[in-house]
């Protein structure tokens, strides 16, 4: 009899436990929309330049990018949710670095140009010898 109420427990047990991992993960979901948004900020990192301006800080996303999605088809959700949040965020860097650097060379071109224009402006200012 108490060998029958021990597996009867055991069992009881192992069911909880099955029960409570199977709840664990229903409500931890595979970040799905995480991951779409941080393949949005890749795509728009890459239309502004950042794989030539910005090589290093895109290779960070791209690469976090692809870790979260294999996380997610492994259904780890967790990993994926972090990586997808990282590689949206290394994305958002990358883009910025590349607009940061084509203002500095529209800035550095602008400021030759303004120069050009007052030695220009000089020359002609001077009264013919």
């Amino acid at each position: 009899m108490k060998m029958h109420a021990l597996l009867t427990s055991k069992g009881a047990a192992i069911a909880i436990a099955l029960a409570l991992t199977a709840a664990g993960c229903a409500t931890t979901p595979i970040p799905n929309e995480k991951i779409a948004v941080a393949k949005a900020s890749v795509q728009r990192a890459e239309q502004s330049g950042a794989p030539e301006l910005a090589p290093v800080e895109m290779a960070t996303a791209r690469d976090k990018l692809s870790r979260a999605e294999k996380a997610a088809a492994d259904r780890d959700a967790q990993p994926a949710t972090e990586l997808a949040e990282q590689a949206n965020v290394d994305a958002q860097l990358a883009e910025a670095t590349a607009q940061e650097k084509k203002s500095h060379k529209a800035a550095t071109e602008f400021d030759a140009s303004l120069q050009a224009l007052r030695q220009e402006s000089l020359r002609s200012s001077q009264p013919a010898q």
